[in-house]
């Protein structure tokens, strides 16, 4: 998911990515756990959507408590 990518959602949308990221990056870990993923990069990629997203819902989240406290 790329940053242009991230600019057409909603927050509402922002949350249910981050919450379906999440849920995927931990069953990815658990299938590690129990044998190894043919890519393991997929890991990495899950923690850096996670990020991506959390970046960006908590800069949208700060634009609108700076224009609500003007």
């Amino acid at each position: 998911m790329k940053k242009a990518d991230l600019k057409g959602l909603s927050l509402e949308e922002l949350k249910s990515q981050i919450q379906t990221e999440q849920t995927s990056g931990q069953s990815l870990r658990f299938a590690h756990a129990i044998s190894p993923l043919e890519n393991p990069i997929r890991l990495k990629q899950s923690r850096k959507n996670i990020a991506r997203l959390k970046t960006e819902l908590s800069r949208r989240e700060n634009e609108q408590a700076n224009q609500t406290a003007k």
